[in-house]
């Protein structure tokens, strides 16, 4: 049997359900995890998921951060955020187990600038998720990480990689944190059926025809444990929704397992 899994930075899900609900409707995975969802807990749209035969799962904040699972089957043992002693960052991180898997949704601190507090912030994060499996989990367990990581990981995950070089989302020492959460077990499973450049899943909205000019940045991921990855069949961006009018700024990415 295949399993479809998709994530998808939102921006703002109540403004989106237009172009989310038709795109659900016709791709209909059976795993979406959303970031950046920008909704309060007793606001988010549960019932317009439900219609179409999610359960759902989420921790919010009112206009930033905000993260969601949807599932066709019903999710068990939901967390949020650390348990590690520091900010718990519960609309940041989603985890759940869903037909015999382990999901951990992530939306990534962008880091804002590199002199920024918040980039140390989030270099720690990263190094706080790296415990958290480690904690919680073995290289050997069906695990996905998929998210926002707000990090382009290689040179040909963004358009002008030599004058983009240092940006919070594409520099060495994020390169590192990334690598050190990666070394613990993962593969991307994107890069292990789509090795070709001018693959993109984040398109600047003040960027003209970004899109149609292939001027974009790969930080939308989907990583899997080893085990699962070996089972990943499929992996695309689908552009469609970023497309459409009143779109988020980012494109829905797509993978496939044997199950």
């Amino acid at each position: 049997m295949t399993l479809r899994v998709a994530t998808y930075n939102v921006n703002s899900v109540r403004a989106r359900l237009p172009v989310l609900l038709p795109w659900l409707e016709r791709v209909h995975p059976h795993i979406v995890c959303l970031q950046e969802t920008k909704v309060e807990d007793p606001s988010f749209p549960v019932q317009a998921f439900r219609e179409l035969g999610y359960h759902a799962v989420f921790r919010g904040a009112k206009a930033y951060n905000g993260v969601a699972i949807l599932s066709t089957s019903k999710p068990t043992r939901v967390a949020f955020g650390f348990d590690d002693g520091g900010p718990a960052d519960e609309a940041r991180l989603a985890a759940a187990s869903i037909r015999g898997l382990r999901i951990v949704n992530t939306y990534v601190p962008q880091g804002r600038s590199v002199d920024d507090p918040m980039f140390r912030y989030k270099l720690e994060w990263l190094g706080r998720l790296r415990a958290l499996f480690a904690r919680t989990s073995a290289p050997t367990d069906p695990i996905l990480w998929v998210g926002d990581f707000n990090v382009a990981p290689e040179a040909i995950d963004v358009h002008d990689p030599k004058r983009l070089l240092g940006h919070v989302c594409f520099h060495p020492e994020v390169h590192r944190a990334l690598a050190e959460v990666r070394a613990w077990g993962f593969d991307d499973v994107f890069r292990r059926h789509v090795p070709g450049p001018d693959q993109y899943t984040f398109f600047d909205y003040r960027v003209r025809d970004a899109v149609a000019r292939s001027v974009g940045w790969r930080v939308d991921h989907v990583w899997a444990t080893e085990p699962l990855a070996a089972r990943s069949t499929a992996a695309w961006i689908d552009l469609e929704p970023r497309k459409t009018e009143g779109s988020s700024d980012h494109a829905p990415l797509l993978a496939e397992f044997e199950t």
